[in-house]
């Protein structure tokens, strides 16, 4: 039995003939396509974290919003403001009163009377001069019952002298040792005994001075001069109850620029182009009133001081209504037969 013949179309024989291929082009296509999905959802997963993480945040924070004050609330920040600037203002007129003279004394002083004492002397003084506070006690300067009896007449002599730099060693025991036995010591507990410290030791002994006695006169004398006590008294009587008094032998010289010279000056270029100094009380014997001895103790943490402690004292004046008294019978080296006080 004979097959009957097939017939093909052109399309079936087309199809045949090629083989099933794949392009390239797809593939790195369908590559790229996977790649793109892969770093978009990676991107998703970031920023979903990233949307948590704000979320936290802002829950976190919501609770440090700053508080909308009422009207009440900000009555009240305004008056704790103006109370604050009226303090201030207080502080400011008491510190004028106070440098006024306007100040409650303290008396520390056991059985010192209430009243006021005419002077308070400071004779400055140092841990090797133990010879020289020996000859003052034999000549000029009251010991003993004699001392206790001129401080009943309303004037205390005392030596000035601050602490060792090594606190509590044997230059501090022997002055504590040599007050126990003469009881005429008057030690600056916070001042540091030393020579380039002089200048800090003025301010130190009217600022404790004025707090311990009430007098009417601080008087600094240096230990290199010997006084004339009834005539200093006499002096000071006179004057008593005069206020603003800065008194002593007025004088002024030329800067010393040049270091290594004596009394030089670091901060020489202050002073001008004619480097000279300013009127001033010379530093053997100076005297403030009351008022003008708390003034420095009341401004005495933002008073400068220069190499010189007269120097000093009169740059602490200059700015005050200060009544300059110039009496040559406080010069020292002057040849008058009335002066208060000679070199030793």
């Amino acid at each position: 039995m004979e097959s009957l013949p097939t017939t093909t179309t052109k399309s079936e024989k087309r199809w045949r003939s090629k083989p099933i291929q794949t392009s390239k082009p797809s593939l790195l296509m369908a590559l790229f396509s996977c790649l793109a999905w892969l770093y978009v959802a990676g991107r998703l997963w970031q920023d979903a974290e990233n949307r948590t993480l704000l979320v936290g945040l802002l829950k976190k924070n919501t609770g440090q919003r700053p508080k909308i004050l009422s009207i009440d609330e900000k009555l009240a920040v305004l008056g704790c403001k103006n109370l604050e600037r009226r303090i201030v203002e207080v502080e400011m007129e008491l510190t004028l009163a106070k440098s006024q003279g306007y100040l409650k004394n303290h008396l520390q002083q056991s059985g010192s009377s209430t009243s006021q004492l005419l002077a308070v002397i400071g004779v400055y003084t140092g841990f090797g001069s133990r010879l020289k506070r020996n000859v003052f006690r034999g000549s000029w300067m009251p010991r003993g019952e004699a001392l206790r009896k001129l401080e009943e007449r309303g004037v205390v002599i005392r030596f000035v002298i601050g602490r060792s730099a090594n606190r509590g060693d044997s230059l501090d025991r022997n002055i504590d040792e040599e007050n126990r036995s003469t009881k005429d010591f008057f030690i600056l507990e916070d001042h540091e005994e030393a020579q380039e410290e002089l200048p800090k030791k003025a301010k130190f002994f009217f600022s404790t001075a004025v707090q311990n006695w009430n007098a009417g006169f601080y008087v600094k004398v240096d230990d290199n001069i010997d006084l004339d006590l009834d005539g200093l008294i006499g002096l000071l009587e006179h004057r008593r109850g005069q206020n603003s008094s800065y008194i002593g032998c007025m004088k002024s010289g030329d800067v010393v620029a040049d270091e290594g010279k004596p009394w030089y000056e670091p901060e020489w270029w202050k002073f001008g182009d004619e480097k000279s100094y300013f009127r001033h009380a010379s530093g053997s014997l100076l005297i403030l009133s009351k008022n003008l001895a708390q003034y420095v103790y009341v401004n005495s943490a933002s008073l400068k001081t220069y190499a010189h402690d007269d120097i000093s004292v009169g740059s602490w004046m200059m700015g005050l209504q200060t009544t300059y008294i110039d009496d040559n019978r406080f010069c020292c080296s002057s040849i008058r037969q009335d002066k208060v006080c000679s070199l030793a």
